[in-house]
């Protein structure tokens, strides 16, 4: 019995990551772009500069190669991941409640993407009214922000578990954490959080 549990929980863990990858790597797209100077020609602040009452309204550091790279990266891999499940007849999407047969993968991977770029942006407007300087810690927000945006942007479309949401929640927030460092260790990006 006890076992069963255990594996049903293991089983439902590893799906959420597995649904979230595109996004995990997504999210982390933006530094590695900056360490390897990959579309330099769009490496321009969002905001243009812009400020509101003398504050940066995101910050020169959310640029629009980021939001490119987030975007599309997420975008494709999705597709990837989502191929993968039905092709290999993988529970992964059925155990969080998709129904991969009659979802559009292009519209999850777009609202996805969508998602973490604006749950992203989001908290750094916030961030900037609150006076905190890009890399400033901004806990839990910083590590989850992205989780947060996918909600949004998926939850009224296609309605998944809160428990879903909640498992993704938690787990993406000791996942970037682990990874913020290993990155912040490599000199990959300046921010340990």
């Amino acid at each position: 019995m006890c076992h069963n549990i255990a594996m049903i929980t293991l089983l439902y863990i590893v799906s959420c990551i597995y649904f979230f990858i595109p996004a995990y790597i997504a999210n982390a797209s933006p530094p590695l772009a900056n360490t390897f100077n990959v579309l330099n020609r769009f490496n321009r602040p969002i905001d243009g500069g812009r400020t509101i009452k003398g504050i940066p309204i995101l910050g020169t550091h959310k640029t629009w190669r980021g939001l490119i790279c987030e975007i599309s990266i997420c975008t494709l891999l999705f597709q990837l991941f989502f191929w993968i499940n039905n092709h290999f007849h993988l529970p992964f999407l059925t155990v969080i409640g998709i129904n991969s047969f009659f979802v559009s993968s292009w519209l999850l991977g777009i609202l996805l993407a969508m998602g973490i770029v604006f749950g992203d942006l989001f908290f750094a407007f916030i961030k900037r009214r609150l006076r905190l300087k890009p890399g400033t810690a901004f806990i839990p927000f910083d590590q989850t922000n992205y989780v947060i945006g996918a909600f949004v942007f998926i939850q009224p479309i296609i309605g998944l578990p809160f428990t879903f949401w909640t498992t993704l929640f938690v787990l993406t927030f000791f996942i970037h954490v682990l990874f913020n460092r290993i990155g912040y260790n490599l000199d990959l990006h300046k921010a340990k959080w």
